[in-house]
């Protein structure tokens, strides 16, 4: 029996009263402070409910909060019919970060010294600090990749200390070289193998990858402080290459079956997955939101359409006026075997935000069923019912967090990426099996990438070199409504790339020839309020008598673009505001809270 996270809570640890808990069964039996820490599967209950905390897979039920493709709708990727979702504009009254899941793991690392000292074998102590400092280093590490400078705690906090309850922000750099140095002990003491799904080395090694790419680049693009940025790029190599001198694991799953499997187990790409199972009430949503049997609001840009890599190695700007063409079956036959795997095969009006319909996560037999044999939706497509597990890290992510931080470090001078560097990464993603269903629509993998011959890309980004743009590229595609855009962007600067104003094809969706893919849309409600762009940017507004000429990117002249964010003074859309009423507090009791920077200080 599949059980998410092999979480089977059967007691309560009451020194941890007020985290939030997630049970996949109810708790039989109470611990006290004094009995839960007298063994270590006790240890491993209490550290196992960070589990979905931290890795979210696909939620759970309805619950969609940062879960791929409607968790994260804010970003380039995504077109929303209306208006596009906003920045943060001004200063909250309410909203502050959490401090509980940290305060649970100091309790965890607290009671592993002063209670378990002789229960655990040195290595076992070793193991569970490892896991406890793994996850605070995780928590802190979002943190300040919200706040930038946030409070740093190591211990248990009281209640009557309040000289340590409202104490001024630590600087994000003090606090991420205790990250750093929490993610080195995890990455040198936990098991090597712990178990199937629990956190083993290998998996604290793929997260630190990402966290140490992530603060890198913070570091270098934010901060321009090239000194932390080398620290932590450097971590990301050492961190990815453990994982990849594993030999562990492997490119050796067709792209959509990946995100679509009801059984991951052995799957060599996973990393970490999440199992989902209704005998055990573990469901989710996902796959519903893009079952091709309800609408939904959310599609692609034509931004994100057009960044897609042709199959022969070209961008669409240099390649025949054949293989250019942005028609949906064109499209599907020239460009990178994983468009073909993420959008269904014809506009659909459901879609209403770009008449392309994401089908990333809907397996392929459910497609065929309902779409080709036109028999019904199986069940447990449909509402909160979804089967399908997770990946929650992915090989293909270490191998691209690694490539990308060898190229960043070589710009700070660190060594020459080579040819066999792209082979390693991002070549041997491209290399992944087809499924048979794209071969036999003619789908052919795309070539390998050569650093002789990078692609001469127009929409290039002039700050960014050819070879950065491509991996950048080649993470945007693999990634695509996954969790990852909207903090790529952040990371390295480049919010500018989600304001309307600069970049039109934010507001527009996918290429539809309405005349005859879709002529039901051409009808009177519509005249005045659809309209197609042309790649020249010539836009055309139906009228009720230009059918003929309505070919183009969709766009509903309802969509209005973000309000300004980019420039703005006393707003900062790449750090987080805390809010006026923990300002107050702060000063009430006689201490102060400094502003996040870029926002007015109280």
């Amino acid at each position: 029996m599949k059980i998410a996270f092999k979480i089977i809570f059967v007691f309560v640890v009451i020194v941890s009263a007020g985290c939030k808990k997630f049970l996949d069964r109810p708790p039989l039996t109470t611990e006290t402070d004094e009995t839960a820490w007298t063994s270590e599967e006790k240890l491993r209950l209490y550290a196992n409910k960070y589990y979905t905390d931290f890795f979210t897979g696909y939620g759970d039920g309805y619950t969609t909060t940062g879960a791929p493709l409607v968790g994260f709708t804010n970003s380039d990727d995504m077109v929303v019919r209306g208006n596009q979702p906003n920045f943060t504009r001004a200063v909250p009254n309410s909203g502050i970060w959490s401090y509980t899941t940290i305060r649970s793991i100091n309790i965890m690392l607290d009671r592993i010294e002063t209670k378990m000292s002789g229960v655990l074998t040195p290595a076992a102590k070793n193991h569970w600090n490892g896991i406890g400092r793994f996850f605070r280093a995780f928590r802190y590490s979002q943190l300040v990749q919200s706040y930038g400078d946030v409070p740093f705690y190591t211990r248990e906090i009281f209640d009557n200390e309040l000289d340590e309850l409202y104490k001024p922000r630590t600087p994000r750099n003090e606090v991420m070289n205790a990250v750093y140095d929490d993610m080195k002990f995890a990455m040198q003491n936990v098991r090597v193998d712990d178990g199937d799904q629990n956190v083993n080395r290998y998996v604290v090694a793929g997260f630190v990858s990402r966290i140490a790419l992530s603060e890198g680049t913070w570091q270098k693009y934010y901060y321009k402080n090239n000194e932390q940025a080398k620290k932590f790029l450097e971590l990301a190599m050492e961190a990815a290459d453990l994982v990849i001198a594993s030999n562990r694991y492997d490119i050796n799953t067709d792209y959509k079956t990946i995100f679509t499997s009801k059984e991951l187990k052995g799957n060599k790409e996973c990393v970490l997955y999440r199992n989902y199972d209704p005998a055990t009430g573990v469901t989710h949503a996902i796959a519903s939101y893009g079952n091709l049997a309800e609408s939904t609001l959310n599609g692609p840009t034509s931004d994100l359409l057009k960044s897609y890599i042709l199959s022969n190695g070209q961008v669409w700007q240099n390649a025949t006026p054949a293989n250019a063409s942005f028609e949906l079956t064109n499209m599907i036959a020239t460009r990178d075997s994983r468009f073909e795997a993420t959008f269904y095969s014809r506009p659909s009006a459901l879609n209403t935000g770009s008449y392309y319909y994401i089908t990333k996560f809907l397996p392929r037999e459910v497609e065929k069923r309902t779409q080709v044999d036109l028999l019904g939706m199986p069940p447990e497509f449909t509402g909160d019912k979804n089967e399908t597990d997770a990946p929650v890290l992915r090989y293909a992510e270490v191998l691209l967090n690694w490539i990308e931080a060898k190229v960043e470090l070589e710009e700070l001078g660190g060594a020459v990426v080579t040819q066999a560097d792209i082979d390693r990464s991002v070549n041997k993603i491209r290399n992944r099996p087809l499924a048979a269903e794209a071969v036999a629509k003619g789908i052919v993998k795309t070539v390998p990438l050569s650093l002789a011959a990078l692609p001469a890309d127009p929409s290039r980004d002039p700050q960014v070199s050819a070879l950065l743009w491509e991996v950048r590229r080649e993470r945007r595609m693999e990634f695509a409504f996954e969790i990852f855009r909207l903090a790529d962007l952040r990371r390295w600067s480049k919010l500018e790339y989600m304001d309307n104003n600069l970049n039109t094809d934010l507001i527009t969706g996918g290429w539809v020839n309405f005349q005859t893919q879709l002529p039901a849309v051409l009808n009177n409600a519509n005249v005045g309020k659809l309209a197609v762009v042309k790649e020249d940017g010539t836009e055309i507004v139906y009228n009720g008598t230009n059918a003929a000429a309505m070919t183009g990117f969709y766009r509903n002249l309802e969509n209005q673009g973000r309000l300004p964010f980019i420039n703005q003074s006393n707003i900062n859309p790449y750090l987080t505001p805390v809010g006026m009423v923990q300002m107050d507090d702060y000063k009430a009791r006689g201490y102060k809270l400094q502003q996040t920077q870029g926002w007015p200080q109280n």
